[in-house]
């Protein structure tokens, strides 16, 4: 615990993530229905609240994937109180928690300035594609919980910097929503989730061996959301991806920073066609 005077800095019950991420909502970042619990799930002991003179003010994700990879989010300092040095705090108290770790993040964009002055260097632009998808079913898109774990926790591994076992052990099963995967000659070829939010769905992630793979779970992910309007986060840098949302009508409507403390971690980028999440990567 961080403290000093009348602000404290403290690790979050599950409660108080609860309460952080109708914190995101209310800045216009449409959560899904069951985040805290699955964004809980990655790391406990990840999730600190700002305190002053016992009312949260300010709230930090500093999630600890593993010894070497870490991920900040959910930074927010409630309206009223900004501009009095309480997100700096939680800020440094975050990054003590996650040390020496490669940590990344999804900034604004104009923001990027601020990041670098604390360590951060821009890897890529992640940009968030909406719209109204007609989806259709996919032959070869099957439940992902049918599939061995072990084998869709392999899968996602290539296409995420660290191990996240707990996480998508509950990001698959969470309910509103539907967890599908390919599989090819016996081999996990993708998988993707859709969740219901505050408005619309999400789909997050799309990981999947080429255009065609996604391109059938995408479909089969909307199809399984009929009449949604439907948001796809994705790297600029994998224009397969790019062009996966354009053809199916999608909009830009807002761009992230990613940015890390370290050199880019050495994923299979051409894989990621939607990234999980914005708050925890």
């Amino acid at each position: 615990m961080d403290q000093s005077g009348d602000f404290i800095v403290r690790t979050m019950s599950a409660g108080e993530v609860a309460m952080s991420v109708e914190w995101a909502a209310a800045e216009g970042w449409n959560p899904g229905l069951h985040d805290p619990h699955c964004f809980r799930e990655a790391d406990p002991n990840g999730f600190f609240v700002g305190v002053w003179r016992g009312e949260p003010v300010a709230c930090l994700a500093a999630v600890a994937y593993d010894e070497c990879v870490g991920f900040i989010g959910l930074y927010i300092v409630k309206p009223g109180f900004r501009g009095k040095g309480f997100g700096m705090r939680i800020w440094q108290h975050g990054m003590r928690y996650l040390g020496e770790r490669n940590i990344g993040l999804d900034g604004v964009v104009a923001q990027q300035a601020n990041y670098r002055k604390s360590g951060f260097r821009l890897a890529h632009r992640n940009i968030r594609y909406q719209g109204r998808v007609g989806g259709i079913g996919c032959a070869h898109a099957t439940a992902a919980s049918s599939v061995p774990f072990e084998q869709l926790l392999a899968y996602d591994r290539q296409c995420f910097p660290a191990a996240r076992e707990r996480f998508v052990s509950a990001w698959i099963a969470q309910p509103d929503a539907v967890a599908l995967a390919t599989v090819d000659a016996g081999r996990v070829a993708g998988y993707g989730v859709v969740r219901r939010c505050k408005a619309g769905c999400k789909i997050g992630p799309l990981f999947a061996d080429d255009a065609d793979v996604a391109t059938g779970l995408f479909r089969a992910l909307a199809a399984s959301m009929p009449g949604e309007v439907i948001v796809l986060d994705v790297p600029e840098t994998n224009p397969a991806a790019v062009a996966l949302a354009q053809r199916h009508g999608m909009t830009s409507v807002f761009e992230t920073a990613r940015m890390y403390t370290k050199d880019a971690p050495a994923i299979a980028i051409d894989r990621v066609f939607g990234v999980t999440s914005f708050e925890l990567g």
